[in-house]
């Protein structure tokens, strides 16, 4: 499996440094030199944030935050010049899952990058409040009860969650779900959509219609 990582700093150098490092370790790589760009550039295909923390606009600190706020739980790894205790303890506050300081070994990079990706099939969760979708287990959890779902109204959620970043047609709804299913109509997504809703209690507010287009997983709305 080829991972994509994110690398975000505003430093021309620094980005170039690591992305044919990286790249040369078989990683694919997008780079950006700001959070804002950053925002516009990450995916749900990506598997890892390398994130500067002193950028100009939005820091990487407050980057972090907004996308745990939002219910991103991808990892992120922290590359900065400050390095005293306290700025590690708000890197890992505001959801770091790693912390380098600068200058730095790209051999010390590439192995806590490695590190941070192989502790990820364990954590296959999206985890937003007290909500809380696992996909190896395929459960959801609201405030620490189990919901029951019907295999479809997982998968529905599950495809939902997995492209938060763009809306997903009722066509392809049915493609990928019901691909085994012969006529289903777009009628039968909107049935399990509002199902899927009176399930999820306050977090239904997430499930958005995109009028004239489909659905999306908008965990800003919660």
């Amino acid at each position: 499996m080829i991972h994509k990582i994110l690398i975000v700093d505003d430093e021309v150098l620094i980005r170039e440094v690591l992305e044919f490092n990286l790249a040369n370790e078989g990683f694919q790589i997008t780079c950006a030199a700001s959070a804002e760009e950053a925002l516009k550039k990450l995916s749900s295909d990506h598997a890892l944030i390398l994130l500067d923390v002193m950028m100009e606009g939005v820091s990487g600190y407050k980057f972090a935050q907004t996308l745990r706020e939002k219910g991103n739980t991808i990892p992120i790894i922290f590359l900065t010049a400050k390095d005293t205790e306290n700025d590690m303890l708000t890197g890992f506050s505001v959801g770091g899952d790693d912390y380098i300081a600068k200058p730095f070994s790209i051999k010390e990079v590439i192995a806590r990058v490695k590190a941070v990706l192989k502790r990820q099939p364990m954590a296959n969760k999206f985890m937003l409040n007290k909500f809380v979708l696992d996909f190896n287990s395929k459960e959801l959890t609201i405030n620490a009860k189990k919901i029951d779902l019907t295999k479809t109204e997982y998968n529905v959620l599950a495809l939902l969650i997995t492209h938060q970043n763009r809306v997903i047609s009722r066509e392809e709804m049915i493609d990928t779900v019901w691909k085994e299913t012969p006529f289903i109509t777009e009628r039968t997504v909107d049935v399990h959509i509002t199902r899927l809703r009176k399930k999820l209690g306050k977090y239904a507010a997430a499930l958005v219609n995109q009028a004239g287009f489909g659905y999306r997983f908008n965990a800003s709305r919660i």
